[in-house]
């Protein structure tokens, strides 16, 4: 039931972070008619853009990492026996983790400082923390999928699509014959 909601949540946000995404390439476009067609241009569209693929990208990576869509060097993992094998997946856990709480840690910082300093975009006026925030929402967001999916894992409970599911010992060792 919680699987299913978070992987709705992802789909949400996916669908949400596509349609950013395409607003930033039709205020691109946009700005590059007004500029060669009409000599004028948006003086705030490259900022704005500039924010939406950070968002895109920092947010965007934790539905890879519950997709089970980004790289990874699973030569190794997959040639040892299981045991082995959900060990190496909770050092890679672990590691992401630590490094995305230290991601966190200094991202919120300094978005907390940029809103103390009231500091906002030079074009736009949009203010700093907002975009600074993202690598933060991001990274947090990372660090669940990366706990989420480590703990599934070690429980015999996971898939490739992101989605946990339960699997028992039958259809286990039908899949390893």
């Amino acid at each position: 039931m919680f699987e299913r909601s978070i992987g709705a949540a992802m789909a949400v946000l996916q669908k949400a972070l596509g349609i950013t995404l395409i607003a930033a390439v039709l205020l691109n476009f946009a700005n590059v008619v007004g500029r060669y067609g009409f000599g004028y241009s948006i003086l705030w569209a490259d900022e704005v853009e500039m924010f939406i693929l950070v968002l895109v990208t920092f947010v965007g990576a934790a539905i890879v990492g519950w997709q089970r869509q980004h790289l990874a060097m699973d030569v190794l993992r997959n040639r040892f026996p299981p045991p082995m094998a959900a060990l190496v997946t909770v050092i890679e856990a672990a590691t992401l983790v630590a490094i995305a709480v230290l991601v966190c840690i200094h991202s919120f910082s300094y978005a907390q400082q940029m809103l103390m300093l009231g500091r906002t975009s030079d074009n736009a006026g949009i203010p700093m923390w907002i975009p600074h925030s993202f690598v933060a929402i991001g990274f947090t967001l990372l660090a669940f999928v990366a706990i989420w999916q480590a703990v599934a894992r070690l429980l015999g409970r996971h898939s490739n699509t992101g989605r946990v599911e339960v699997r028992n010992d039958a259809a286990t060792s039908a899949e390893r014959d």
